[in-house]
């Protein structure tokens, strides 16, 4: 039938004049035999002949119905008609929706797994998988839809919904109504409601939830709708979204589930070594690593392109382009750069003035800042701890064993790219650092102020190293302090200040006593 409602005119003309009920009859037949195969219009509940009869005449006026459709020039979408023909009860069983396949390289998530799966053991979970954007939430909602224990208790009834595509509360509602086989253009909640209370036990997994969440005029509508959604006893849902956040209105099943952090090193090496193969230089391979924060989102798109370009290539371009050489995507799945601006522009980021100021400044501070030292270095930041939530509900930052907040590596190569932090938020820090050295030089009781520094030691030379410029006004001031810290870590065992080589080229035309 698709075949011949392709042909030309001339085609056309003669299938309605002579071949029209022949191969209506067919179509009919064939349809019907899918119809019941799949059940995608409830056949099997119709019962006697009659019904059977009056079912059989309505699908034949409806394929009559769709070839007009399909041969009149003025039609603009015959697949709206093929639609009507599949649509009936609205039963789980007629949806059309197709679940995601199985991710095929999933590493280092064993545990997650194993959590969540012992939560549905438990009973009927509601579960928020959260965490950075590329570190995976995605595919481990994935993972579970397709695990063995989780396919034999929901067979048919597992609903994966992306929600990037709608805007508002009601075209969520639509879009969950289309995977379901529901029809409407208008606010489908009650009739998702009552089709999940009616139906089996499901699991509806709703991913990138954040999207729709996260804007302020609508988080009240979404919470709502979600708490009517876990009203159904029978049904199990998971959300996954970027941040550190559980949407309000609903009792998450506990435990909670940890937001995902970057994989441990073995996994990360068996995810690049299942891309780009195990071919490659020891080395090298650990080199590109470090490069990606173990972030699985980064690990994929640079061990594509070591794949290509091999090692020494993907190391040497990093150093120019950073981030951007694995932004060439169109979404954030495949553009980092995109997937961290998602994050930056959220609701929630924008929400909070000198937020993003404060990211681009930890972005330099590889060791991290406690609370203390947030409140004591006097940045101009009046609502330094609400930034520092911000940061921490959206993960573009997280807070170490020790409470330190930090960044990942790729959003510190982003940030310094795009958002360097200003003279106006370094010198600040750099002054308190400054001083705490000053203070220990000159006091005696130094244990304390020691481990100030020693957890703040690769933090105090990016601090100092813009300042080791000829043109930089403290420079004398810079190198007294530089070379200060380079003993007290040589003393102290703390390791080597690479920053003292380039010393002895500044040096020259400086008259100082302490030099």
């Amino acid at each position: 039938f698709v075949q011949a409602q392709q042909e030309t005119n001339k085609f056309k003309q003669i299938l309605r004049r002579g071949e029209r009920n022949a191969l209506l009859k067919d179509c009919t037949s064939e349809l019907q035999q899918v119809l019941s195969t799949f059940k995608l219009q409830g056949v099997s509940l119709l019962i006697g002949a009659r019904q059977t009869h009056e079912y059989e005449n309505q699908v034949h006026q409806e394929v009559l119905h769709l070839i007009d459709s399909w041969f009149n020039d003025e039609s603009s979408d015959g697949a709206s008609t093929i639609n009507q023909v599949f649509s009936a009860d609205h039963s789980s069983s007629n949806s059309l929706s197709l679940l995601p396949s199985e991710p095929k390289i999933f590493y280092g998530r064993e545990s997650e797994v194993s959590d969540i799966l012992k939560l549905f053991r438990q009973g009927i979970p509601r579960i928020a998988i959260l965490g950075p954007g590329g570190m995976g939430k995605t595919s481990l909602a994935k993972a579970i839809l397709h695990c063995e224990n989780i396919a034999m208790r929901y067979i048919d009834h597992r609903f994966f919904v992306s929600c990037e595509s709608a805007l508002t509360k009601v075209e969520l509602t639509i879009l969950i109504g289309t995977h379901l086989g529901l029809k409407g253009s208008k606010d489908l909640t009650q009739a998702l409601i009552q089709h999940f209370s009616r139906g089996p036990p499901c699991l509806l997994v709703l991913d990138n939830l954040e999207t729709l969440w996260e804007k302020v005029q609508f988080q009240g509508a979404i919470e709502e709708f979600l708490s009517l959604l876990v009203e159904v006893e029978h049904l199990a849902l998971i959300v996954t979204m970027r941040g550190g956040e559980h949407p309000a209105k609903v009792q998450w099943t506990r435990p909670f589930l940890q937001p995902l952090i970057p994989l441990v090193q073995q996994a990360a090496r068996q995810t690049f070594e299942a891309i780009a193969d195990d071919v490659h230089n020891v080395e090298d391979v650990e080199k590109v690593l470090l490069l990606t924060g173990n972030v699985p989102l980064v690990i994929d798109l640079v061990s594509h392109l070591v794949a290509s370009d091999g090692c020494i290539n993907v190391l040497s371009r990093w150093e120019e382009e950073a981030t951007a050489m694995i932004s060439q995507g169109h979404d954030r799945r495949s553009n980092l750069d995109l997937s961290i601006s998602l994050s930056l522009t959220s609701p929630r980021m924008k929400s909070v003035p000198h937020s993003r100021e404060l990211l681009g400044l930890l972005s330099m501070l590889p060791d991290g800042l406690s609370d203390l030292e947030l409140q004591q270095s006097k940045l101009p930041i009046d609502n330094i701890l609400t930034c520092k939530a911000a940061l921490i509900r959206t993960s573009l930052a997280y807070q170490d064993k020790q409470k330190r907040l930090r960044v990942l590596v790729p959003i510190q190569e982003y940030m310094q790219q795009y958002y360097p932090p200003t003279p106006t938020f370094t010198n600040p820090l750099l002054s308190h650092f400054q001083e705490l050295l000053r203070t220990y030089r000159e006091t005696s009781e130094r244990e304390e102020i020691a481990s100030r520094i020693i957890l703040n030691f690769a933090n105090i030379q990016n601090l100092l190293s813009p300042g080791l410029k000829e043109d930089n006004p403290d420079l004398m001031k810079t190198i007294v302090y530089t070379l200060f810290l380079a003993n007290l870590g040589q003393n102290a065992g703390w390791g080597n200040v690479s920053l003292v080589n380039q010393i002895p080229g500044l040096i020259y035309g400086l008259h100082s006593p302490e030099l």
